[in-house]
């Protein structure tokens, strides 16, 4: 019973943590236009840093309710894990408990226009430190650590150009199915499962949001299995289970 009302909880501070984000990128964007510097557009939002700090916090708050101290939990500060294929990488949220890796979690997202570059900038990274952290415990990196919770979390702008259909160019060799004709939308569900098909993350959850009602905290599930509850009951399990 008392898990249900830690989950039940997680859901209602969700909203919160949805309109943390929209409203910070706001206030980040208008700081921006009155120093003067309007021509970066919204790049001022993602440079301002901060806009995921609630859900952050609210997966930090999760794994102090399964059991974990606040010490052992390190956001912002202490977040480098030694890497393979490069000496650290930082990561926005790492547990440490008595010298053993619990989890590591990535929080991102992505807002338009140029949803192109991002989109295959975003997929490179995830990939890329999926492969450098697992190769790393493999390598006894993280000493006698058990193996650890990776998260990635993605949170994508609900706009019409992240739901237009998209082409691709295939000049020599044809793509997956799945990938024709796919809005970018339907391009990071089918990543953020894939992830978790291949065993490159633990879990991975995807929400949307658009910015008229983010800013009240509404937001979308596009896959179930992809659902930020999920994904937070899977986290919450494995930290319990650690302690």
């Amino acid at each position: 019973m008392e898990e249900k009302l830690i989950v039940e909880e997680f859901e209602r501070k969700i909203q919160k943590a949805v309109s943390h984000y929209w409203q910070t990128r706001l206030t980040q964007q208008h700081k921006q236009q009155q120093g003067g510097k309007a021509d970066q557009g919204l790049r001022s939002a993602v440079t301002g840093g901060a806009h995921m700090d609630g859900f952050i916090n609210l997966f930090a708050e999760l794994i102090t309710k399964a059991g974990l101290p606040e010490k052992c939990i390190y956001k912002k500060r202490s977040v480098e894990l030694p890497g393979f294929f490069r000496p650290t990488k930082e990561w926005d949220l790492v547990v440490v408990k008595d010298q053993k890796l619990v989890a590591a979690i990535e929080a991102k997202s992505q807002v338009g226009p140029s949803f192109g570059n991002n989109f295959n900038n975003r997929t490179e990274e995830a990939m890329g430190s999926a492969l450098d952290i697992w190769t790393a415990f493999r390598e006894h990196a993280f000493l006698s650590s058990p193996q650890p919770f990776l998260g990635y979390f993605f949170m994508l702008e609900d706009c019409e150009a992240s739901n237009k259909p998209v082409g691709v160019q295939e000049p020599h060799f044809k793509v997956f199915p799945e990938f024709r004709t796919a809005s970018y939308m339907r391009r990071y569900e089918l990543f953020c499962r894939k992830l978790i098909l291949e065993r490159h993350y633990t879990s991975s959850a995807f929400i949307t949001s658009k910015v008229q009602d983010g800013v009240k905290g509404i937001y979308k599930t596009p896959a179930e299995d992809l659902s930020i509850i999920h994904f937070g009951k899977l986290l919450f399990a494995h930290v319990a289970a650690f302690i």
